[in-house]
């Protein structure tokens, strides 16, 4: 199956918006910057994780739409075998 560039692009897009999020929570975190530059950078950031949340809905969307199956949506919740969420 081959992806439309459109769809590559979205990929990409969106890779990119969670590779600049990474670099900026590590720059909030190192606790170099004025007040004024951790309030800007904390501004793009949630600009940022709300693409990121759009582009994952987006993609929710589509998958849900491919597996739809006569009207009915069989869809089953993902298991990563891993809860990222209970990181120390």
């Amino acid at each position: 199956m081959h992806m439309s560039d459109e769809d590559q692009d979205r990929i990409s897009e969106f890779e990119r918006s969670l590779a600049e999020l990474e670099a900026l929570v590590e720059r909030l975190e190192s606790g170099e910057l004025t007040l004024e530059e951790s309030l800007n950078e904390f501004e793009r950031g949630v600009r940022l994780s709300r693409a990121c949340q759009a582009s994952l809905k987006a993609a929710e969307l589509k998958i849900e739409a491919l597996l739809d199956k006569d009207g009915e949506t069989s869809v089953e919740p993902f298991d990563a075998g891993t809860d990222n969420d209970t990181k120390s």
